[in-house]
């Protein structure tokens, strides 16, 4: 979206000429600004304003909602399945492209954990995220409204895996909203509540830092926050969570945040891909070796100028899977497939990382910016700022800032609305046909 909302822009003259046409694909008609999903899952943010419409922000463009099945770059075409596709049986359709952007991101990597396909629950998108919210609040109600302690205690304990950032804020921010929803409970309080933060290795948020990490273990641990290092996650069936380290959690909320993978689409291109799966990529953001071919994003291994190789004479480390490098490369993107069409000169990506910020919840977090170390509410206070400066479009902007502004003056929302993954249910019920609305 932000290579397209760029080149529309620096492609304005051939746009109105009708000699370039720019084709945007993708699933879903809005782009995921995923820094805000933790709060989103909070209620802190509307869900509506953690995307952005690809429509409104990309009117010079061409939206084909769609998944890309398929692409020939030998014969320059992609095959998309569309939805009106699926209702009307008509098949794929093929689109033909001179240029090529390839960039749809990563998805979550799951291991063969028994039980985890059924009863685990990701956080990429926003709809994982408001029914992450409201399953949580659900699990109150179900604990609030039984008497079998073992249901409780089960409804009470909230398992997430993966110490990164989608898994610690995500943690740290919904247990934040639960710890205020129980006040309103008659029957629970909040050290009731089960919280555990399983990692494989033995710190989470290493973007951060060592010591910003340890503060962060710190920080979750002074809340009553079961922060498991070195632990691995054996089993989930029958919703018990088992540990590697023997420890057996019955539970009803299991998250998975352990990782992200290369999209599938990647191996299906007959594109140059590294170990890793990401495609292979020079620092000019052209699939290496290969013209008329770009990425840039979570798909893109783009080597890293600013960093000196490992050894001497050996390879630079590639540029971090992060949204930090993603936009800035989407920029120097658009210029160079501009230059492209244009016959002008392309350019080399190259940015110094600027660190790292991390929210543990209202009011605290950690971060290193720059070299300096930030922790509490300065670092909760710049991890807003930053990523209000970099959610696109002002409209996005103003509407977050005055729901932050909102959120400090009154109370938070506390409401499940978990009727929505089943908006028939009622419906259904009344027209007689015995379905009830099933709980989550």
């Amino acid at each position: 979206m932000y290579t397209a909302l760029r080149l529309q822009s620096k492609l304005k003259q051939e746009l109105r000429q009708g000699t370039v046409e720019i084709v945007v694909v993708d699933p879903e008609p809005y782009m995921t600004y995923q820094p805000f999903l933790p709060e989103a899952a909070a209620g802190s943010i509307s869900p509506r304003h953690v995307v952005v419409p690809l429509r409104r922000v990309l009117p010079q463009c061409r939206v084909v909602v769609g998944e890309v099945t398929a692409i020939d770059h030998s014969e320059r075409t992609a095959t998309i399945t569309t939805l009106a596709a699926e209702e009307t049986g008509d098949g794929a359709m093929a689109i033909g492209y001179d240029e090529l952007v390839l960039a749809p991101g990563s998805v979550s990597r799951t291991l063969p954990v028994p039980g985890l396909a059924e009863v685990g629950i990701g956080f990429k998108t926003v709809e994982e995220a408001i029914g992450l919210r409201n399953h949580v609040l659900e699990q109150l109600d179900i604990a609030s409204s039984t008497r079998d302690p073992a249901v409780r205690d089960a409804a009470l304990t909230f398992v997430f895996v993966g110490g990164g950032y989608a898994g610690v804020e995500a943690l740290a921010e919904l247990e934040d909203m639960a710890r205020y929803a129980a006040r309103y409970y008659h029957n629970i309080k909040p050290e009731d509540m089960k919280w555990i933060l399983v990692e494989a290795t033995g710190k989470i948020l290493p973007e951060v830092g060592p010591e910003m990490g340890r503060y962060a273990v710190r920080e979750l641990r002074g809340r009553n926050i079961d922060v498991r290092l070195d632990t691995r996650l054996d089993s989930c069936e029958s919703r018990v969570a088992v540990l590697s380290d023997g420890s057996r959690f019955p539970n009803r909320t299991l998250v998975w945040t352990a990782g992200v993978k290369p999209h599938p689409i990647l191996a299906a291109t007959k594109l140059p891909l590294t170990e890793r799966g990401r495609l292979r990529c020079t620092a000019a953001l052209q699939v290496d070796g290969v013209e008329h071919a770009w990425s840039a994003g979570d798909a893109a291994a783009v080597p890293d100028l600013t960093a000196e190789p490992a050894e001497p004479g050996g390879p630079r480390p590639e540029c971090a899977p992060n949204a930090q490098h993603a936009v800035r490369q989407a920029k120097v993107l658009a210029e160079n497939v501009a230059a492209a069409v244009r016959g002008g000169p392309i350019v080399d990506y190259a940015h110094k990382y600027a660190g790292s910020v991390a929210s543990l919840g209202l009011h605290k977090g950690v971060a290193h910016i720059y070299g300096r170390k930030l922790k509490g509410y300065p670092a909760w206070f710049m991890h807003r700022a930053y990523h209000l400066s970099r959610v696109p479009t002002f409209n996005r902007k103003a509407r977050v800032l005055a729901e932050w502004t909102l959120a400090g003056l009154f109370k938070r929302e506390i409401v499940s609305l978990g009727s929505l993954e089943n908006p028939r249910a009622e419906f259904e019920l009344a027209a007689g046909t015995g379905r009830h609305n099933e709980a989550s």
